[in-house]
């Protein structure tokens, strides 16, 4: 069986929720080419929830 991608597309307030944080901090992420991000045709950034998913996941192993 295979595993299904999420084309789910997030935007940075969303992204910033998760990780409790600003959603600058979002961006700055992006533009340090930590999260790549996709540009929406009026210029905004949108981010793959399952590239999230994984960035978030990392995240919590440095926690630990």
């Amino acid at each position: 069986m295979k595993a299904q991608k999420d084309d789910t597309l997030l935007t940075p307030a969303e992204v910033a929720a998760l990780f409790r944080v600003d959603p600058k901090t979002v961006t700055r992420w992006a533009k340090a080419g930590k999260l790549s991000s996709i540009r929406t045709l009026g210029g905004h950034r949108r981010y793959r929830a399952d590239e999230v998913r994984k960035f978030l996941e990392g995240a919590k192993q440095l926690q630990d």
